[in-house]
């Protein structure tokens, strides 16, 4: 989030019409949050082994390197074997191997920490198997500096909008993922929790003003614009959200979850961040402009902004196809070596899903600049304070 100097105060009769807009809005969230509040993780249906997994912790003892014939005649190479032993659950103590052949990257080293699947209904032999190798450590620390480096930076304003980036975590793992889980509608509960965000986030880290109140009029209408243009287009498009692993052994576990909606819920969801950004920029642009020429009409103001909100757009649109082609890189590396053409790519559904949500979330991003700007250009240049509030009185011809 960008930091803004202070708010100028606007009159009392625009403060009612906001409020009047944002209050029975803010109400709305509040019974959203009340009415689908899940209570926890629900049980899943499945049980037996490989869905009562729980995870335990613990060190790797002892690495040896040994050929890998001796542990299956037919296999070549040197493999390497670890000792394990469990720190942590019922089995605290307990010591197993585990092998890892030539073609797997994963290596362990004696005195590390790792991450075990632990599986009470399988045999003796088979009820641990390493899942991943501990992080906390490194991880925290990157967290720490993180946060170490938003304080620095932005002093105030960077404790806000960690205080804020807290909250966002905990609406999404205690209300929107525990909801979804309990079968309540995806695409209602990413717009409750994402309103609750919104509101928490923006009127946190930027002030209890007009401003801001500007700035989450402008959100609320593009995440609407979204999550529009996302049922039309996955309706239209056949895309029904189960293009992987993880989706269908979640639908497996919670048959009642809708995956349509799980996918229109990550739409609002991925875009929200990137909104927040454009649309508190926006109106402060639009503020500043203002109090730096107070005469300046609505027209004047709105076509001020929009040339700043055009340098937003191109570099905003060309960040989010970059990060998705980023984080697709191993898959259109698999596309690319099965030397299919680039639009039976772009239609499948694995890549369409992808396509529709950078897609549908930039042209909600674009959408919020005209109407962000529109929206702060006509209430700065109808602004009247009065001496009362403490303001400044101004021309808005």
């Amino acid at each position: 989030m960008h930091a803004h100097g202070p708010a100028a105060p606007v009159s009392a009769h625009l403060r009612k019409v906001i409020a009047a807009v944002l209050v029975p809005f803010a109400a709305a969230v509040v019974v959203g949050l009340i009415v689908l509040w899940p209570g926890g993780v629900p049980p899943h249906e499945r049980t037996g082994v490989g869905f009562d997994q729980q995870v335990q912790h613990g060190t790797v003892t002892k690495v040896e390197e040994l050929p890998c014939s001796s542990i299956n005649p037919q296999d070549k190479g040197t493999c390497q074997q670890s000792t394990v032993k469990v720190t942590t659950g019922p089995d605290k103590g307990r010591t197993f191997t585990t092998v890892v052949h030539p073609a797997e990257l994963r290596r362990f080293e004696a005195g590390e920490d790792v991450v075990l699947s632990y599986s009470p209904g399988a045999p003796p032999e088979l009820q641990y198997t390493v899942i991943d190798v501990g992080r906390d450590v490194p991880m925290a620390l990157l967290a720490g500096l993180f946060a170490l480096a938003v304080l620095v930076v932005g002093r105030w304003r960077g404790l806000t909008a960690l205080i804020a980036l807290a909250i966002s975590f905990a609406v999404l793992s205690l209300f929107i993922l525990p909801a979804i889980l309990h079968g309540s509608d995806p695409l209602l509960v990413a717009v409750v929790g994402a309103s609750a965000i919104m509101l928490v986030a923006l009127y946190l880290c930027h002030g209890l003003s007009a401003r801001t109140s500007v700035a989450v009029l402008g959100t609320l209408i593009s995440l609407a614009l979204i999550g529009v243009l996302g049922a039309v287009f996955t309706n239209w498009a056949h895309l029904t959200g189960n293009t992987s692993e993880e989706t269908g052994l979640v639908h497996d576990l919670y048959p009642n979850i809708e995956i349509r909606g799980l996918l229109l819920a990550g739409f609002i969801i991925g875009s929200l961040g990137v909104l927040d950004d454009v649309t508190v920029t926006q109106t402060s642009a639009v503020w500043e402009l203002h109090q730096a020429d107070p005469a300046m009409g609505a027209r004047g103001l709105y076509r001020a902004g929009l040339r700043i909100g055009r340098d937003h757009i191109a570099s905003t649109v060309n960040t989010l196809v970059l990060a998705y082609a980023g984080a697709a890189l191993p898959l259109l590396l698999l596309f690319s070596i099965a030397h299919r053409d680039f639009l039976s790519v772009a239609t499948s559904e694995l890549v369409s899903e992808e396509i529709a949500r950078t897609l549908v979330g930039s042209i909600g991003l674009v959408a919020s600049v005209p109407v962000t700007t529109v929206l702060a250009a006509l209430i700065a240049a109808a602004d009247h304070p009065e001496g009362a509030d403490g303001g400044y009185r101004h021309a808005s011809g």
